[in-house]
């Protein structure tokens, strides 16, 4: 920029009058919708090429393409895992060379020194990640620069409007969440399933929920509840691996022995994997509730989800598909499963389940080489070390009585 201070003579002969930027002007485009299915990609992007376009320098173009079909909310590290098939699929007329964590890593192959955006919503929603995008940038040379910007006056003034903008986009996707969260956990009260049903079920049109006209984007999706899977097999088999979880304290891969040991009994599309018993096992779904909200998707490590604690769970008032096991069995095996978890004995993990059903907490006081000394409600019992099997099923007839 060019000081409006002048010096009082011509100094624009002397070789540092103006220090030239080495680098030549390369800007790149970066875009985004939130769906291919309620936005159309191939109309929305082209139409912000042609708005981001305005920013350009006469008869300059865009080196590069960058655009997502992603929500807003994402951070930029979980953006772009489309895969590219989809992109081609969708016929968009501009070329993409990338999503936008693929420009923040070849800004410097690129050489880019702009990228230009419709708007401040098109890098992300959250303010929070625009800043974060803004910012690395910046530390790599690169300016960012949104069309819907006005040109001239002063940086704080220019930082004003391009701030309240990120605000506003901020705001308007807490309000989009909290009406898209009221909508689902509304959908899952009244007994409506989210994603795919589990291995005991599938789903079926509910014809009683209430019918939308069609939209702009075509026919609503009908609402589905679970219904048994017509191989009444599956539900035998869930209840068995329920049961050997509950009563017999198996870990997965005894379950998946047992199961497999009957493939005629305990039927299976592939095969039997710790990750579908244990996912079995830990499914508020199999009581005949239908529950809402039990995974933050897209939070945890690529491929998996961070699970949300049980509090935050949204319940249907009341069972609203034929249950594999009761509400209080499904809560059984989440005991044992936490027991077994912490590395505790099989034999240990049917103590503290029964004593915990008698109201009864099992302690350890002190323990020997060959002994425990463990407080049972206000009893002291001494058991050896592994614990015997006739052992724990005494130490629970005990309590009974004593109940």
């Amino acid at each position: 920029m060019t000081s409006p201070f002048g010096p009082p003579i011509d100094l624009s002969d002397l070789a540092n009058y103006r220090l030239a930027d080495v680098r030549p002007r390369r800007a790149v485009f970066i875009g985004r919708v939130s769906t291919k299915d309620n936005q159309n990609p191939s109309s929305s992007i082209p139409r912000q090429v042609k708005l981001a376009s305005a920013r350009l320098e006469p008869g300059e173009r865009f080196a590069a393409h960058f655009w997502d079909v992603e929500s807003g909310m994402l951070p930029p590290e979980l953006r772009g895992r489309g895969p590219q098939e989809m992109y081609d699929a969708l016929d968009v007329e501009t070329p993409r060379d990338g999503g936008l964590q693929d420009l923040v890593d070849r800004v410097k192959d690129l050489s880019v020194t702009h990228a230009v955006a419709e708007r401040s919503d098109r890098l992300a929603r959250a303010m929070l990640a625009s800043l974060t995008v803004e910012h690395e940038l910046a530390q790599l040379g690169v300016e960012v620069v949104y069309a819907n910007e006005a040109t001239g006056g002063t940086a704080s003034g220019k930082l004003r409007v391009r701030r309240q903008s990120q605000v506003d986009a901020e705001i308007y996707r807490a309000a989009l969440m909290e009406m898209s969260t009221g909508g689902q956990i509304e959908h899952a009260l009244g007994g409506w399933n989210h994603g795919y049903p589990p291995y005991p079920y599938i789903t079926v049109v509910d014809p009683s929920a209430p019918a939308r006209e069609k939209g702009r984007f075509g026919a609503e999706r009908p609402k589905k509840k679970l219904a048994p899977h017509p191989d009444a097999r599956r539900f035998d088999a869930a209840r068995e691996l329920h049961r050997l979880r509950r009563e017999e304290h198996l870990k997965a891969a005894d379950i998946i022995d047992a199961l497999a040991s009957e493939p005629d009994r305990f039927p299976v599309d592939t095969k039997w994997t710790h990750g579908l018993v244990e996912g079995l096992i830990a499914n508020p779904k199999l009581s005949g509730y239908q529950v809402y909200n039990r995974k933050a998707s897209r939070t945890g490590k690529k491929g998996f989800s961070n699970l949300n604690p049980i509090s935050e769970w949204v319940w249907s008032p009341h069972i609203v598909h034929e249950p594999v096991v009761t509400l209080e069995e499904w809560k059984q095996a989440q005991e044992v499963t936490a027991g077994l978890r912490a590395g505790e004995s099989s034999a240990l993990v049917r103590l503290r389940t029964a004593a915990r059903r008698l109201g009864y907490s099992v302690t350890p006081v002190r323990s020997s080489g060959t002994h425990t000394l463990y407080r049972i409600g206000d009893r002291q019992v001494a058991l050896p070390t592994p614990i015997p099997a006739a052992v724990v099923q005494q130490v629970i007839e005990d309590m009974e009585i004593a109940a």
